[in-house]
């Protein structure tokens, strides 16, 4: 039986729940939980919760449950397809999952680490490197997304290449389920068949199957040496020729490698401050490459100049810079991060995170771009992202003095044919950054109906009263 309660007695109850102070419900104090970074995203919502504990967050969603209110779990708000957005009705709770930010254990011989979902990205790096260890995920935004948001949303990043999607550095999860309880599944076993794998229905589930309050990580040796070099090739199929020839001369060794084209370089010397052409002439294409070594830098500085000599030999190397310096390296990696918020200044962008099969990324470029540029004369292709494993940024800058909100309105017709594109290549619409509110509606023209009524028989088991994220992926 529903239990009918206004919304005043449900902010009422969950002041019981977690202490008035951690309801926020001011206008001034709501805003930051309201609107994500790239302005696409704009909710209304009662009340800001702010949990301290899975406990907490097993009372909140209990209440939901017999009052039938909506909750949007949120973490850093870095997420880039409004996933963690309420809508406009302004009748959906946030529950914020940023007061869970304890690391409870680092366990160095073991490789584990366990982490609260709150607990900042760059922060797990530090905890690692404390004790000589590394938690390899690596994002633009690590000073600021939380792991539970990188979990629910299976977040990719520049090392997908040598260690896999958040996906593979989970060992074990603590759950809350839409109807409040909690799942203890906090085990760093490495081999574990004692039935179905259930963390990984969590992961990239993006909150509609319960709220991840802790996990146990995967940790990695600190590479003892690391080189980084800026590639300039002349075409994307060049790039992955070299892409072959790094993975001959490194192994598991290449850690990373990024593709870019001479465009986004041009945004970046002209918007991002202290920030120069890494090389003397231009190229019209960039390859962001990382070698790691267990034995030293000397070993890695080996490994990638042979990697670079097979590219000069083979033709698919036109220069190359490799860093001097950590100072240097940093500074090639900031540049390649920053990539996504600098588009902003040339204007509008309409944006795809898609992947196709490593070898089709050339020709993935080359027709999908060709397409827009017919379609709207002038668009300026700007692809860049993690060609190591297929996974592309397809975004597309504004015709130079073009309307902003005219360019944008066209943003569904290239999504169509860029989508249309990717599928033909047995490929994805969403990469890395999910699904969210701003594909669900694209998801029904990609998936076939039996995984549909999987994805929708699992929400309807997990969460009967669809008040966990809903309007999201399913």
């Amino acid at each position: 039986m529903v239990e009918v309660c206004t919304e005043s007695a449900v902010l009422e109850r969950l002041e019981g729940i977690v202490g008035a102070a951690n309801v926020l419900t001011a206008e001034a104090d709501k805003a930051p939980y309201l609107a994500e970074w790239r302005g696409y995203y704009h909710g209304a919502t009662p009340a800001v919760v702010r949990p301290g504990s899975a406990e907490e967050i097993s009372a909140i969603l209990r209440l939901a449950n017999e009052t039938r209110t909506p909750i949007v779990p949120q973490g850093g708000n870095t997420g880039l397809v409004g996933g963690q957005i309420p809508d406009e009705s302004g009748h959906e709770i946030v529950l914020s999952l940023e007061r869970l930010d304890r690391i409870r254990s680092v366990d160095a011989v073991g490789a584990t680490l366990v982490a609260e979902a709150g607990v900042v990205l760059e922060s797990l790096h530090e905890a690692a490197d404390n004790v000589g260890m590394l938690f390899p995920l690596t994002l633009g935004s690590q000073g600021s997304c939380r792991i539970g948001g990188n979990i629910s949303t299976n977040a990719g990043g520049t090392q997908v290449l040598a260690y896999g999607n958040t996906r593979s550095l989970v060992l074990g999860l603590e759950v809350v389920l839409p109807t409040g309880e909690i799942w203890n599944g906090l085990r760093g076993l490495i081999k574990d068949n004692s039935g179905y794998d259930l963390k990984q229905l969590f992961i990239g589930a993006e909150g509609t199957l319960g709220v991840v309050t802790a996990a146990v990580l995967k940790l990695f040796p600190l590479p003892s040496g690391q080189t980084v070099a800026f590639v300039g090739v002349s075409d994307p199929a060049a790039a992955l020729a070299l892409l072959k020839e790094a993975r001959s001369c490194a192994g598991p060794g290449l850690t990373a490698f990024e593709l870019m084209p001479r465009i986004a370089i041009e945004m970046l010397a002209n918007y991002l401050p202290d920030t120069r052409d890494p090389m003397a002439e231009p190229h019209p294409w960039y390859v962001l490459m990382e070698i790691s070594s267990g034995r030293g830098e000397s070993d890695a500085h080996e490994l990638m100049l042979a990697a670079l000599e097979s590219g000069f030999a083979a033709g698919t190397v036109v220069d190359a810079v490799v860093a001097s310096s950590v100072a240097q390296a940093h500074e090639f990696w900031r540049m390649r991060h920053a990539l996504s918020e600098i588009q902003k200044h040339e204007g509008g962008s309409i944006k795809h995170d898609v992947s196709v099969p490593v070898e089709r990324m050339p020709e993935l470029i080359e027709s999908g771009s060709a397409a827009v540029e017919a379609l709207i004369p002038g668009t300026r292709p700007v692809p860049f992202g993690h060609l190591g494993d297929g996974n592309l940024h397809f975004n597309f800058s504004q015709p130079l003095g073009a309307d902003r909100e005219a360019y944008m309105a066209r943003a569904p017709e290239v999504h169509a044919m860029i989508h249309e594109i990717v599928a033909g290549m047995g490929g994805s619409i969403a990469a890395e950054h999910g699904i969210g509110r701003y594909k669900v509606e694209l998801l029904k023209g990609v998936k076939s109906e039996v995984e549909l009524q999987m994805m929708r028989k699992l929400k309807r088991a997990f969460d009967p009263n669809n008040i966990l994220n809903p309007g999201r992926v399913v």
